[in-house]
Formats: structure tokens, C-alpha cells, sequence
């Protein structure tokens, strides 16, 4: 299992930091979004110069996973084909479960973000000496 770990973590690593760079270095042609949501929300992204920090934090991202360090998430990669461009989905599902493969197997560092919240109980508060005085809270 720890081989199938540094294969999924390093080909996840590759692909951020490659698709990443592209956003930058232009180096693999992309062709024009399909007509409707995703050239709009692609066209936003440019427009805005937004598109740089996403390929920016994808660089980031992917040197993080390819050193061992963090495991990012690539879940949103899967929303935006899923919802805006159908014919980019088999890559991204292939991301995603890679992402969800790496999540899995680190999840005990993810614990704290599915911990259930601690509960009020329902015993009378105790007042809090401060000073000169007690406040009730």
C-alpha cells in the first residue's frame, strides 16, 4: 500500500505542477472552452487575472505533494467538469481519485476536520471570578 501511496501522491504532484505551469509558460495548447458556463466563469478567471493564482497555488500544491509534505484537495476540479465542461470529466475523475485515495490513506491527519463539535452541557455554568468581581456566563 505504501507504493501505491507514492505513486498516486507523485502522479497527483505531476499533474498540478505541469497543469499549473501551464497557466503561465503556455506550453500544452488548450483549446477554447465549450459555449455556456465554463467559458464564462473561464473568461471571469482571466479577465480577473484570478487564473494565475489558481495556477500559482496548483505549482504549490503539487511540489507539496511531490516532496511528501501535504496532501491538497482536488475535489473542486471535479464540481467544475461535473457542472461546466463534461468533456474535461475523465481526467478529472481520475484526479479526484487520486485525491481521494492520498485523503484516505493520510486521514488521520484530516481527522480534526470531521471531529464531531463538542456539545454545551447542559449543567449550570459556573461564575468566573475576575478581580473584584464574579460575571455569570
Amino acid at each position: 500500500m505504501k507504493i501505491a501511496t507514492i505513486i498516486a501522491r507523485s502522479l497527483l504532484g505531476l499533474i498540478f505542477v505541469v497543469f499549473g505551469l501551464n497557466m503561465f509558460l503556455h506550453f500544452i495548447p488548450t483549446p477554447p472552452p465549450p459555449e455556456g458556463p465554463a467559458r464564462d466563469f473561464m473568461t471571469a478567471l482571466f479577465m480577473s487575472h484570478y487564473l494565475y493564482v489558481i495556477g500559482a497555488l496548483q505549482v504549490v500544491g503539487g511540489i507539496l505533494l511531490l516532496t511528501g509534505r501535504w496532501v491538497p484537495l482536488g475535489l473542486n476540479i471535479l464540481c467544475f467538469h461535473v457542472l461546466m465542461a463534461p468533456a474535461g470529466l475523465p481526467m478529472a475523475i481520475v484526479v479526484s481519485l487520486l485525491a481521494l485515495f492520498l485523503l484516505w490513506r493520510h486521514r488521520e491527519h484530516f481527522a480534526g476536520l470531521v471531529k464531531n463539535a463538542p456539545v454545551l452541557s447542559d449543567s449550570p455554568r459556573q461564575g468566573i471570578t475576575t478581580g473584584n468581581a464574579t460575571v455569570n456566563s
